[in-house]
C-alpha cells in the first residue's frame, strides 16, 4: 500500500509514529514515514525504527516499493526480522547528520544550477559528496564556481516549495533542467523548489530552508566526462 510521506512537506521532521504494513526479506513497510526513498539522485535515508518493546531495528538504506507510491526502510544485513509483524506501532527515527548532508548538498546542487546555465543530464547526491554533470562544451572554473556558491549561500535566499499540475508544467517546459531525471507523473501535481530570486525547478528531494543553512561547501573537482559533458563535484569545506 502507498506510504504516506511525511518528508515531502517537512524535511526537517525526524521521527515520526507508524504502522507496519508489510515486512518482506529487504525490510519493512509503514503507512508514513519520515524516512526519504532513493531517487531523483539523491541517496535514500538511514536511521532505525524503535517498537513499544523497546526492540531497535537498523535501517541501512530506504527505496521505492515495488507498488506504486510504497517506500521500503531496508533492514541492515544480518538483521533478524521474526519479530517484526504488521499491524505493529513503531517510531521511525532518521540518521539526522545524514539528512542533513543531503539537504545541505541538494540544495547546493540547485545553486549550481543557477550559476552554470546548462541542462543537466546527471546527478548524485550523497552524505559526503554531490556531483551534477552538465550537457555543455565550455570549460568550467572551480573557484569561480565555489565563490558563486559561497555569495549566494551568504545572501540567505528563502527556499520554499509549492505545487503546480502537470498541465502547468506542460505549459512551462522550462522549468524542468534535467535531462536525465524527469518529475514523477501521474499524481496530477509537480512539486517545485523555489531559491528566492535564484532557482525555481520541481524537484521531489529533501532541501534547507535558507541558503545560510548550507554552510561551507566548495567545488572539489571539474572534470570533463565527455566532449559535452562537464561534471562538477561538490564537499563540504
Amino acid at each position: 500500500m502507498p506510504t504516506l510521506d511525511l518528508f515531502r512537506d517537512d524535511a526537517t521532521l525526524a521521527t515520526c509514529s507508524a504502522t507496519i504494513t508489510a515486512v518482506s526479506e529487504v525490510g519493512i513497510e509503514l503507512d508514513r514515514t519520515v524516512f526519504y526513498p532513493q531517487g531523483g539522485g539523491q541517496a535514500g535515508d538511514a536511521g532505525t525504527l524503535v517498537r513499544a518493546d523497546g526492540a531497535v531495528l537498523v535501517i541501512a538504506d530506504t527505496k521505492k516499493g515495488a507498488e506504486a507510491g510504497a517506500i521500503v526502510h531496508v533492514a541492515a544485513p544480518g538483521a533478524d526480522l521474526s519479530g517484526w509483524q504488521v499491524g505493529q506501532v513503531v517510531e521511525a527515527r532518521i540518521d539526522w547528520e545524514r539528512r542533513q548532508a543531503h539537504r545541505r548538498f541538494h540544495t547546493t546542487t540547485h545553486l549550481l544550477c543557477a550559476l552554470v546555465p546548462h541542462a543537466v543530464d546527471g546527478c548524485s547526491i550523497t552524505a559526503s559528496y554531490a556531483r551534477l554533470d552538465f550537457h555543455m562544451t565550455e570549460p568550467l572554473d572551480k573557484d569561480v564556481l565555489t565563490a558563486g556558491i559561497a555569495r549566494l549561500v551568504s545572501e540567505a535566499h528563502p527556499v520554499s516549495q509549492r505545487w503546480i499540475t502537470e498541465d502547468e508544467l506542460d505549459a512551462n517546459p522550462g522549468l524542468v533542467r534535467s535531462m536525465s531525471v524527469q518529475p514523477p507523473r501521474g499524481a496530477g501535481r509537480v512539486r517545485l523548489i523555489d531559491i528566492e530570486g535564484v532557482d525555481l525547478q520541481p524537484c521531489g528531494g529533501t532541501h534547507v530552508g535558507n541558503t545560510a543553512e548550507i554552510g561551507a561547501v566548495v567545488v572539489t573537482k571539474i572534470e570533463k566526462k565527455s566532449a559535452r559533458t562537464r561534471r562538477v563535484v561538490l564537499g563540504f569545506a
